[in-house]
């Protein structure tokens, strides 16, 4: 089998045999290529053209082209550029992408300092230079964002080398100050250059250090406290892998049939003890990790866990096109996802509607759930023992998705967007109303709906067995606080955490979400 050497660290080069493969001349082909390397998909042709061809009259068949120019430069007698008539991805056999192969290696504890010597300035070079399309603000944000990991997984590979054990002693200054002149603003590259300073007697040079470090981070508002002035022996800090472990944490999109082959994506990223997450309305396991709402959360809960999401049926990455959107196909979904990814014990988190699917299935196989989380969870549906009223205003919000959902005016998904999160920024309700969109149909956005007006799971809420966690906010619009509550009581011996937010979907970056982590966290640990 062909090996093909990838470059991405500065110009896009690809290297087969030996050979140095000529690129296509567009550039939007090179930047196509490119994205699938580094994401390797799998990506909903929708997705790509929205990202590579807003303009042409035929999105689709310039996505078609492109991948005609792609394909000779990946396939040989293995078949690695994957593309059927809804998605596209990247089989990673027998390629070798520079990014990844250093991401590896950093994660290495016994890295050698020869290779870190070799990484740090590779790093240095732009991610796809060459590839920017300034009139593709969706694709252009992704190239911005990888190119600020890549520079975070730079500073954290000069720290490895900076605080290195086996560094010689002739170069710790010299690393110590080019850590310390790349991140300006760390305290800990700061206080290692001082101590660098002050172990080699270099004792003037650490006291003028001292003085301008003391004022810069004065100036930023930045805490800093110096350290001693004598320090012998090597530093002994810890390295930072932080960023490297950014990398290793980059999720993996793997696929399962359901009973009635329906095809289901799902994802897994960090380590540690599992926790799967039941599927809610609305997710998509390709745009669902960077989101500018609750990826922070995600980043939060796989730092110490192995975090397992997956897309439900019709919609994200699952298939569209299925005869049936019911709750009991929902839990089957997550049968299903359980089984693909193996864990016999696990933590369960169910959010929103996925409370009820995860209250189900804790049900059905206690011995697989050790911790149940419920979190803007329902017992039942807007259906049940509802008034006329109630019901009629419902009726209305399916008509009006079934006609508004797909066009361009985000009026009509604004009505879920304004309740699900009505203290959420101008920025974040745009990616919200554009992230609906695009992640399920309107006639599946019209069944799940109704779905979930039919779910029932009261009588089965006695019958849990395993020690259970319940969290709602306080100001909730969607679902009443009170709903928590009850729900909280109906369950044996549940805990309950009232959250001071507005919002049914928190927000990332709003002090409830880090009351929620920190919930889940002592919950799990208890």
């Amino acid at each position: 089998m062909l090996t093909i050497h990838v470059k991405t660290l500065g110009e896009l080069t690809i290297v087969r045999g030996g050979q140095t493969a000529k690129l296509p001349a567009s550039r939007r082909t090179r930047a196509l290529l490119g994205y699938l390397l580094l994401t390797r998909g799998p990506h909903r042709r929708e997705r790509l053209c929205e990202l590579f061809w807003s303009r042409p009259a035929d999105p689709r068949g310039a996505l078609r082209w492109a991948l005609s120019k792609i394909r000779p430069l990946l396939d040989d007698d293995e078949i690695r550029l994957l593309a059927d008539r809804e998605r596209v991805s990247i089989a990673p056999v027998g390629l070798q992408i520079d990014r990844d192969a250093i991401a590896d290696e950093l994660d290495r504890s016994d890295l050698a300092i020869p290779r870190l010597d070799e990484i740090c300035p590779a790093l240095e070079q732009v991610l796809l230079d060459g590839c920017d399309l300034p009139d593709q603000p969706a694709f252009q944000e992704w190239l911005n964002a990888e190119r600020l990991d890549s520079e975070r997984v730079r500073l954290g590979a000069l720290r490895r080398l900076a605080t290195h054990p086996d560094l010689p002693a002739h170069r710790v200054v010299a690393q110590a100050r080019a850590w310390a002149n790349a991140e300006p603003y760390s305290a800990d590259a700061a206080r290692h250059l001082i101590v660098s300073l002050d172990r080699f007697e270099l004792s003037a040079e650490a006291r003028e250090c001292r003085t301008e470090v003391a004022s810069r981070f004065a100036e930023a508002n930045l805490d800093w406290a110096a350290p001693p002035q004598t320090v012998h022996g090597h530093p002994s800090g810890n390295p930072d892998q932080s960023a490297a472990r950014q990398l290793r944490q980059r999720q993996k999109i793997r696929f399962c049939t359901a009973d009635d082959s329906v095809r289901i994506a799902y994802a897994t990223v960090g380590q540690g003890t599992p926790l799967i997450k039941a599927a809610n309305w609305l997710t998509h396991l390709e745009l669902d990790w960077d989101a500018p709402i609750w990826s922070p959360l995600f980043r939060q809960l796989a730092r110490d866990h192995r975090l397992v999401r997956y897309d439900e049926r019709g919609n994200g990455l699952s298939d569209w096109d299925v005869d049936d959107l019911s709750f009991d196909a929902f839990v089957t979904d997550l049968e299903s996802v359980v089984d693909a990814v193996g864990e016999e014990r696990f933590a369960l988190l169910g959010i929103s509607q996925g409370a009820a699917v995860s209250i189900e299935y804790a049900v059905r196989h206690p011995q697989r759930v050790s911790k149940l989380i419920l979190f803007g969870g329902y017992p039942a549906g807007w259906r049940i023992n509802a008034s006329k009223e109630t019901i009629a205003e419902r009726e209305a919000i399916l008509t009006l998705t079934a006609t508004g959902w797909g066009q361009d005016n985000p009026a009509y998904r604004q009505i879920f967007s304004s309740t699900f999160m009505p203290t959420a920024t101008p920025e974040q309700l745009e990616w919200f109303n554009e992230f609906q969109r695009a992640t399920t149909s309107p006639e599946n956005a019209v069944k799940f709906l109704s779905a979930f007006g039919d779910i029932d799971v009261r009588h089965q809420l006695a019958k849990l067995t395993v020690p259970t966690l319940v969290l709602h906010s306080r100001g909730d619009q969607r679902i009443p606080f009170k709903t928590g509550l009850e729900l909280a009581t109906s369950i044996p011996h549940a805990e309950f955490v009232g959250l001071d937010s507005d919002n049914h979907l928190l927000l990332g970056r709003e002090p409830a979400s880090d009351d929620f982590v920190a919930a889940i966290k002592r919950f799990l640990q208890s």
